[in-house]
């Protein structure tokens, strides 16, 4: 067995591997931060544009 060569092979596997995982994350990351502006972009322009904004609030029901 060549050790070195092996040694090099594992060692280049682990960093592409520490790499995908650091991309992964940070793509997590991004997500969740679009995510959250979005709905903070929903929220906020649902009330600021209706008329009424109290509608829609509360729903009465009888059975």
């Amino acid at each position: 067995m060549d050790i070195p060569a092996l040694s090099m092979a594992m060692a280049q596997s682990q960093l592409t591997m520490d790499f995908g995982v650091a991309m992964l994350s940070k793509s997590l990351d991004l997500s969740s931060q679009i995510g959250d502006s979005l709905t903070a972009m929903m929220d906020r322009s649902v009330m600021e544009q209706s008329v009424t904004p109290h509608l829609g609030a509360n729903i009465d029901l009888s059975i």
